[in-house]
């Protein structure tokens, strides 16, 4: 699993994760495990799965670490 953290959370139950590459990473709130996007606070480190939706690369299974 990669790391990375939490550099936007919006109103709309999604948010943005920096990683090592040059891209963040777009995930949904369903995207989230063992945890709810309420609890969520950017600047918070984070697993995930890179996977790929119709839009392009995301982050998928993400956890707090």
């Amino acid at each position: 699993m990669a790391e990375g953290t939490i550099k936007k959370l919006t109103d709309k139950g999604f948010g943005f994760i920096k990683t090592d590459g040059a891209k963040d990473l777009f995930f949904h709130s369903k995207a989230l495990q063992g945890v709810s996007f309420d609890e969520l606070h950017e600047g918070q480190k984070v697993t995930f799965t890179e996977g790929r939706s119709d839009k392009g690369p995301c982050a998928e299974n993400v956890r707090p670490v």
